[in-house]
């Protein structure tokens, strides 16, 4: 076993235990919310899953914007083909042994090559739209300076790894004039500005490209968990959970439901089916994070706040509080403060919640639960339904909406509709005619 092989077997350690440490933690965070979202029809999410993820089909509505960010998206899977190799390449002390795939290997490592050059390009465009740009989208009071600065970061990451990816390919194509592996059509042009150099310079150089490169995949993995980044990982499997209900459909709470039932037929309570069935009462709604089901918190992780849906927002728009970025950032944040404490203890309570503390009233009043956000997620996020938990709380828990509503209420207990008048007097209108 060569010195290389044991570098990196060192260091694919060292990252597998360390991201392997990072998604039990998420996964034990996922664990302290609620059930309630049954993952069925996996043939119809499969078509979701193809549509919207891997054809990019809600992305590409934005013509640049769409364009730049699907061609990065494909770029990414093409290249992780040839990062998986490299994996393979570190363990067995070999060099690029998926080589013997043939015309398949050409084509894949030369679109690889490729994609790459476009990265670096399309990169450059989104850093400088951020630096120098006045974007509206990019604003908002839940994008902290940390937001931006994650961004950048992860921004810089990627052209990192083109760069180094390309320097390798070079290096290695001036190193291998004539039978190469591989079709290398940005590299080939590249390496003419590195011919030049003696054969012990150029393994020199395709070294440092490819431990840059791998080492930076490595840190890149682990750093994405704690960044708004984690998208990377998560989109796909977010749009794979879509919800495949119309987007205006409103699920019944189960808790309310019996109890209409009851209402119905009262006999019901008595009958030997409900004997032996009836559980503590439950928090109507959410207060805080752990009250809402585990793919609220799931959807919480998959957002980047690229703010599409802040952008199309009416309530938004004409000046009202409502971010429904800020829905899925707070309710991220909220869980990293409180998660940590739950799993020490099960009651763990700090003396906040995501209601209020977080997520203002006015905020949530102001949603007209239109769908456009969840509409326009290029993910598939649905943000009303944290929204529609929270005022669920609001309504049932505390009676704490606002006075137009309350007294709508009060209306359908005292006389079954909406208005203030009793029953017996809906047909006065009538009378006469």
């Amino acid at each position: 076993m060569t010195l290389k092989q044991i570098l990196f077997l060192i260091a694919l350690a060292v990252t597998l235990g360390v991201f392997a440490y990072s998604i039990n933690r998420i996964i034990r965070f996922l664990k302290l919310t609620k059930a309630g979202f049954p993952v069925k029809d996996i043939g119809k999410r499969l078509k979701i899953t193809w549509n919207v993820a891997i054809a990019q089909t809600k992305i590409l509505r934005h013509p640049v914007a769409g364009f730049f960010h699907a061609m990065v998206f494909w770029g990414f899977m093409i290249i992780t083909i040839g990062s998986i190799e490299m994996v393979v390449d570190g363990i067995a002390g070999k060099e690029r042994l998926f080589s013997a795939a043939g015309v398949v290997y050409d084509v894949i490592i030369g679109l690889g090559d490729v994609f790459a050059a476009f990265i670096v390009f399309a990169i450059l465009v989104f850093l400088a739209r951020r630096l120098f740009m006045d974007i509206r989208r990019f604003k908002g009071v839940e994008m902290e300076k940390k937001s931006k600065l994650d961004a950048n970061i992860a921004l810089t990451f990627i052209l990192l790894l083109m760069v180094s990816l390309l320097g390798m390919n070079a290096a290695y194509v001036a190193m291998h004039p004539i039978g190469h592996d591989g079709v290398y059509p940005v590299s080939e042009w590249l390496a003419g500005f590195v011919s030049g150099m003696d054969g012990d310079s150029l393994h020199v150089v395709h070294e440092a490209g490819w431990w840059s490169h791998i080492l930076l995949i490595f840190i890149f993995a682990n750093v994405l968990p704690y960044s708004k980044h984690f998208h990377v990982f998560m989109s796909v499997p977010n749009v794979f959970l879509s919800r495949l209900e119309p987007l205006g459909y409103v699920r019944n709470m189960k808790e309310i439901t019996e109890e209409v039932k009851l209402m119905m037929d009262p006999d019901a309570a008595f009958s030997e089916s409900a004997e032996g069935e009836e559980e503590e009462p439950q928090r109507f709604g959410a207060k805080d994070v752990d009250d809402l089901i585990w793919k609220n918190y799931f959807d919480s992780l998959a957002c980047t706040e690229c703010g599409r849906c802040t952008a199309v927002c009416p309530a938004n728009i004409t000046g009202k509080l409502l971010s429904p970025r800020k829905i899925m950032v707070d309710t991220r944040a909220r869980m990293k403060e409180k998660g940590p404490g739950l799993l020490k203890d099960a009651n763990y309570d700090d003396g906040k919640s995501l209601l209020r503390d977080y997520i203002s009233e006015e905020e949530l009043w102001a949603c007209t639960m239109c769908n456009a956000c969840a509409q326009e997620c290029p993910i598939n996020i649905n943000q009303p339904s944290i929204i529609l938990e929270l005022r669920r709380y609001l309504v049932m828990e505390e009676a704490a909406a606002p006075a137009e509503l309350n007294a709508m209420f009060t209306n359908v207990e005292n006389n079954g509709a909406p208005w203030q008048y009793p029953q017996e007097d809906r047909m006065k209108w009538a009378e006469g005619l």
